[in-house]
Formats: structure tokens, sequence, C-alpha cells
């Protein structure tokens, strides 16, 4: 299996074990299994290499029919290791969003290996409903997440019940899933990123 295929394979095997598997994200299930999330891999090594596969995967996305194509998630293996610059980082995929006329069209969540929530330690077991095996840029479209969220109950305790479900899991709950090459915390998040904040708590497609 050659590189990109096995950053896919990785991809997919935690989305069916962790973000289906545990029902992170209620609405994962159904794009996946009609084949709707499409998987692209950047070989950037740069930020703004990156940010030029971000401005083409999120024209590509807006172009393509919401029935073949309703999701992306764009991975990047070989960039932004370093949660906290992943963070900053997404200050300016925001703005490309805007500068392609496209906010309030698509939305981009974030996914990290070392994601860490504000407030929590490292190794906070809740940190993982947003843990990755790699980097991964989310790009969704806001018709498809209003109309999920309009079809499920409650939708603001999905939060809330990851939370539990983490909690009940434990850490040697989450490396029996075996989600990648980075489904286990390793080094450091950042230095003296603890207190990091993000606004994006969706921690998987839909």
């Amino acid at each position: 299996m050659n590189p990109t295929d096995q950053v896919i394979a990785d991809t997919v095997a935690w989305l069916e074990r962790a973000v289906i598997g545990l029902n992170l994200c209620p609405f994962a299930k159904s794009v996946h299994v009609k084949g709707q999330v499409h998987y692209a891999v950047s070989q950037a090594t740069t930020p703004q290499a990156l940010l030029d596969d971000l401005v083409h995967e999120l024209q590509d996305l807006i172009a393509a029919p919401p029935k073949k194509r309703d999701t992306t998630l764009l991975i990047v293996p070989e960039c932004l290791q370093d949660f906290l610059d992943f963070n900053d980082f997404l200050a300016d995929a925001d703005q490309a969003l805007a500068d392609l006329g496209l906010d309030g069209v698509l939305q981009i969540a974030s996914l990290h290996p070392r994601y860490q929530f504000a407030g929590t330690a490292e190794d906070d077991i809740t940190n993982y409903t947003n843990r990755s095996p790699y980097p991964t840029l989310h790009l969704l479209r806001e018709d498809s997440i209003d109309r999920a969220v309009a079809a499920f109950p409650n939708p603001e305790t999905i939060f809330e019940t990851n939370m539990r479900v983490m909690e009940q899991l434990g850490l040697a709950g989450w490396q029996a899933l075996q989600v990648g090459p980075s489904g286990v915390a390793h080094g450091k998040a950042a230095e003296d990123g603890a207190d990091v904040a993000s606004s994006r708590h969706d921690p998987s497609p839909n």
C-alpha cells in the first residue's frame, strides 16, 4: 500500500471504529455508507502549500453535487504536527473561506492527533473526541449541517454525551480501537498549550 493510500486507510479506520463506532457524530454513518465522504491527502510541508490545497478542495467541494460529495476530509500527514501551529492556521483557513465567498456556505472544522480543549490537561480523555490519526481539516456544507441538526433531537447534547462516552471508555479503551498511528497521544501537544481555546467542537464528519 502506498503512503497516500495508507493515510486514507488509517483515517477510514478511525472514522469507522471511533467516530461511527462510538457514535461521536450521529450524522457520520449516513454519508459514510453512501460514499459521500471525499478523502484528500495534502502533500504540503508548509502552511502556504496547505492553504493552496485547501482552496482547491473548497472549490472542488462546492462544485460537486452534494449527493456525490457531501463532505471532504483534507488530511495533512506532513505539516502542522504541532497543535498550536495547526490551531493558528485555522484563522488563515477561515480567511480563505471568506475570500472565496463561501463563508456561510461551507464550514471548516478541525481534527488533530494532539487536539487539546482549553482548560484540559494534555492526557485528558475528552480531548480524544477530536483526535484523528493525522491533522485534518473537515470541510462541510452548511445546508447539510442544518438538515442533520434539524433531524436530530436535542443536538446541543451531542458534545456533553461525547464527553461521557470518552470518560467511560478511558485511555485503554481508546487504545484498543487501534485507530491509526497517532491514535494514542505522544509527546507534548505544545509547550504551555493547555489553555489553547478552540471553538470547533465538531469531532467528526456529518
